[in-house]
């Protein structure tokens, strides 16, 4: 963004002082990021009130700030725009902004994937286009207005990751964004305890449509009933589907893991063999819908292909990492709930990529009422697989390791409900360059401080 900040003020229909004559670039919260040129939005909440960091906001390259017109003390000689409310100015500075654009917005949801999908689209897309994406978890109703306002006006693609954990969220997002293109990567039971079932989910998933263009098109993930209902209560929406189902738009018929990544095929919209630098089926999964969006603006089968061969996906996503033993990590550590949790250990069970397989398992959170149902029913599926080592951290994963132990062996099964050491001792003196090891939990578990440890022994 480079606009003077009298026309910033017209957006607003606000007034303000020192207006003349001020860019402003871009647009911060917090002056710990805050970049030289950026318009200062300071936030007024119970602990902490922004409008003390405004000066020091200026100090380190602020154009101008906001200010709340009941907040007293302004400084006479800074330019400010006030404004009644904060966060509403914020998000109507992103519409006015986002509206005087040209580039295409790509809006990203699901249960689990979203960020991968959102790296992947980015990937294929960015060797032929100025593609910008969401950065981070700036995926809400501040981030993703942060996001808009950070484009520039050249950008040509905007991939946008919009996340929620209660109905009408995303309905906002996508209202706020207007996508050409959303997608849904799938439905799981992330958020069960605040939307209550997985057809509450996917009903608040389907509100990427609310603001989607009237010539746009939704891609989703074809082997979900909840979604295919939903597409069908829709019919003037434009859909794709991706999937494995014999009546998705893009089918995927064959996988296959390499020591580079996960090898496919796909028939349908586009036929052909990709590769992605990453295990696991359901991220082979999430690149269909890259494959997809890339085919609708026009690339060739080769392009894609090529650019899904480099693709770079955030960390903690499936990303294998050897450490000094010869080990092979699965870092799956960013986030995890019951669907990613069996899509990994799908994963686990089915590859040769080493003969001596072993789980790391996190507790799983946000899971409501059957959280405990969730963690012991894990158990069905490690006992599938042929593990040398069963690790387990957090305190629900109290519950898997007692189901475990009913028929389990306890000298490969460990539980710590909150000491990571325990964990890195066994991996440090029993894994080696045969081993794989899978680490799945979510965020608040933080397991890569445990692949950390091994790495530092």
């Amino acid at each position: 963004m480079k606009r003077q900040l009298t026309e910033l003020a017209g957006w607003l229909n606000a007034d303000g002082q020192h207006m003349e004559n001020t860019i402003v670039t871009g647009a911060s919260i917090d002056t710990r990021t805050l970049s030289k040129g950026d318009l200062f939005i300071p936030f007024r909440g119970e602990q902490v009130n922004g409008h003390q960091y405004v000066q020091q906001a200026f100090e380190k390259g602020a154009a101008a700030s906001l200010w709340l017109k009941d907040e007293p003390g302004a400084p006479a000689d800074l330019p400010l725009i006030f404004v009644d409310d904060s966060e509403l100015a914020l998000q109507q500075l992103a519409r006015e902004y986002r509206n005087n654009l040209t580039c295409k917005f790509i809006g990203v949801t699901g249960s689990n994937g979203k960020t991968s999908t959102k790296d992947l689209i980015t990937s294929v897309l960015s060797p032929h286009y100025k593609v910008r994406k969401t950065e981070g978890n700036f995926n809400n109703q501040l981030g993703l207005p942060l996001t808009i306002l950070s484009l520039e006006d050249d950008t040509e693609i905007a991939v946008l990751e919009m996340g929620m954990s209660g109905f009408g969220e995303i309905s906002f997002l996508s209202e706020l964004a207007k996508p050409h293109f959303a997608v849904i990567s799938n439905i799981g039971e992330a958020h069960m305890q605040d939307l209550g079932s997985r057809e509450g989910i996917a009903k608040a998933k389907f509100e990427i449509i609310d603001g989607l263009q009237d010539d746009g098109k939704l891609f989703y993930d074809g082997d979900e009933p909840l979604l295919r209902n939903l597409v069908k209560s829709h019919p003037a929406i434009q859909t794709v589907s991706f999937g494995y189902s014999e009546s998705a738009n893009l089918k995927l018929v064959k996988m296959e893991s390499g020591d580079g990544g996960s090898n496919f095929n796909v028939t349908g919209i586009v036929e052909g063999d990709f590769t992605i630098p990453v295990f696991g089926a359901h991220q082979v999964k999430n690149s269909l819908a890259a494959i997809l969006i890339a085919n609708e603006l026009g690339m060739s089968q080769e392009q894609i292909a090529s650019a899904l061969l480099n693709a770079n996906l955030t960390d903690m996503r499936m990303q294998p990492v050897i450490v000094k033993s010869g080990a092979l990590f699965i870092n799956d550590a960013y986030n995890a709930a019951p669907t990613s949790m069996q899509a990994a250990l799908s994963f686990l069970g089915e590859t040769g990529l080493r003969k001596e397989k072993w789980a790391v398992l996190g507790d799983m959170l946000e899971l409501g009422d059957n959280e405990r149902t969730y963690h012991e029913s894990i158990a069905h599926q490690l006992n599938k697989i042929q593990l040398k080592g069963i690790l387990l951290y957090g305190p629900r994963m109290k519950w898997l390791y007692d189901e475990l132990m009913k028929t389990g062996d306890d000298s490969k099964i460990i539980w710590s409900e909150d000491n990571y050491e325990p964990l890195i001792r066994e991996l440090v003196a029993n894994s080696d360059k045969d081993s794989i090891v899978l680490l799945k939990g979510s965020r608040g578990m933080a397991l890569e401080k445990i692949l950390n440890g091994v790495m530092e022994a």
